[in-house]
């Protein structure tokens, strides 16, 4: 935690914004982070079922859409998210300001569809972020160098959330969801599934390969890279979650920012 700074990224996946009620509440999450001083940034997902709309939507043309211009079509899903996260929280009174990936622009390369972060320019969130604005970001797009729109794959939020946490040295990476942290096993499955209160990048990365579906894979690889802490926790509570960090020692110093 040594050297970090007072910034918060907070990631809400689908089911966190499938709807304004929902978003609501991911409002309330941001409100009481900015409250207690903490300067935040928030990336958001499409909201639930909307990619699957859309991919259904291309493929009522063709069984193979081509991939550039799919993740054209797959971006915009984020698009009504952050426009709408923005206007709840302006509602609230804190500034919200929306970006899509080419306007922060979050650089990937062109293997579109699954395409790889490459850079993260900050400035623009940097300056948002000195003059008490909350930056929203589109999660799961970025853009190439020369201008295409791309999309990070399935999952893409938590990468988007986790480079971005990595790019300006952040505190600590929420990741919101359904669920409230990382359970031994699936808990919508075994109902004895236990949560777990810590665990490391190498195990989370091992769980990750393994199927567990509340991490990116690749976003896990970026925050053991960049040894970024994430809190996995559930958008419906306000009761810590899952710590996945380097060791337990800062274990305290990550639940108390």
């Amino acid at each position: 935690m040594r050297g970090r700074s007072n910034i918060v990224v907070q990631k809400f996946g689908g089911t966190s914004v499938a709807n304004i009620d929902r978003m609501r509440r991911v409002c309330q999450h941001i409100q009481r982070e900015y409250r207690k001083g903490n300067k935040v940034v928030v990336v958001v997902s499409a909201m639930a079922g909307e990619t699957d709309r859309l991919i259904n939507l291309a493929k009522s043309i063709t069984e193979f859409p081509p991939e550039d211009e799919l993740d054209v079509l797959l971006s915009t899903g984020e698009t009504v998210s952050v426009a709408l996260v923005s206007t709840i929280l302006r509602s609230m009174g804190i500034m919200g300001k929306s970006y899509l990936g080419f306007q922060v622009r979050i650089i990937t390369d062109d293997n579109f569809s699954n395409a790889r972060i490459i850079e993260i320019e900050t400035e623009k969130i940097l300056r948002d972020l000195s003059q008490g604005i909350v930056p929203v970001i589109a999660g799961f797009q970025g853009v190439t160098r020369d201008g295409r729109i791309t999309t990070l794959g399935r999952g893409g939020s938590d990468t988007t959330a986790v480079a971005i946490a990595a790019s300006l040295k952040a505190k600590v990476c929420e990741i919101y969801t359904d669920v409230p942290g990382v359970f031994t096993t699936d808990p919508n499955i075994e109902p004895k599934a236990r949560k777990i209160d810590f665990v490391s990048y190498e195990e989370m990365m091992e769980l990750a390969s393994l199927g567990a579906k509340v991490l990116q894979i690749r976003s896990v690889e970026i925050s053991a890279r960049f040894k970024v802490p994430i809190h996995v926790r559930s958008t419906f509570s306000d009761e810590p979650g899952t710590i996945v960090a380097e060791s337990r020692k800062h274990l305290k110093d990550i639940l108390d920012y």
